[in-house]
């Protein structure tokens, strides 16, 4: 496992764990020489978690829309930075750098990215891992939802059991590791 997108929020939240949770995950992908592949962002989550890898001698490469750019969002201190048209373009990109995607907590924004991972993954397009990072719960209630949509049959019961979720990022990675990528 050499790259991970993760997929988080541009701004911090409402808890001081999420900006804590970035800061962990961005230590722990530095000291193990992965490669943070992410949103490009210097504002929020994004921001913190880019500083932190980066901080950690580790390789922060951003793939951010260039409307965001313009609005002068653009992490300015990447390994990398890939600007690219559409959002579209930006998950097609981080999906194709990386070999492996994590969700932290985020916005309406971070669930879609998600959840493209999520289809994608069901229908056949990658086989890589993918998981949440379920920091002071924040994505408890989601998978309440997924067991309820296996309840109402709108979900298989195997599809369900793709999406790992883990509340502290080392378990996380390890959870990837076993399934042997």
């Amino acid at each position: 496992m050499k790259k991970i997108a993760v997929f988080c929020g541009s701004s911090l939240g409402g808890s001081d764990e999420y900006k804590k949770g970035a800061i962990q995950l961005g230590k722990l992908l530095a000291e193990k020489e992965i490669s943070l592949v992410y949103g490009g962002s210097s504002v929020g989550l994004m921001g913190i978690l880019a500083n932190t890898v980066l901080e950690h001698g580790g390789e922060a490469i951003g793939v951010i829309p260039k409307k965001l750019v313009e609005k002068e969002v653009a992490h300015d201190k990447l390994t990398d930075l890939h600007v690219v048209e559409t959002m579209h373009e930006r998950k097609a990109k981080m999906a194709e750098l990386s070999d492996a995607f994590i969700t932290m907590p985020g916005g309406a924004g971070t669930m879609e990215e998600f959840f493209e991972v999520y289809t994608w993954a069901q229908i056949g397009i990658h086989e890589k891992p993918f998981g949440l990072l379920n920091i002071n719960g924040y994505y408890t209630p989601l998978i309440s939802l997924f067991d309820h949509m296996v309840e109402e049959q709108f979900l298989t019961q195997n599809n369900r059991d793709m999406v790992i979720m883990e509340e502290d990022a080392s378990a996380l990675l390890d959870m990837f590791k076993k399934m042997n990528i």
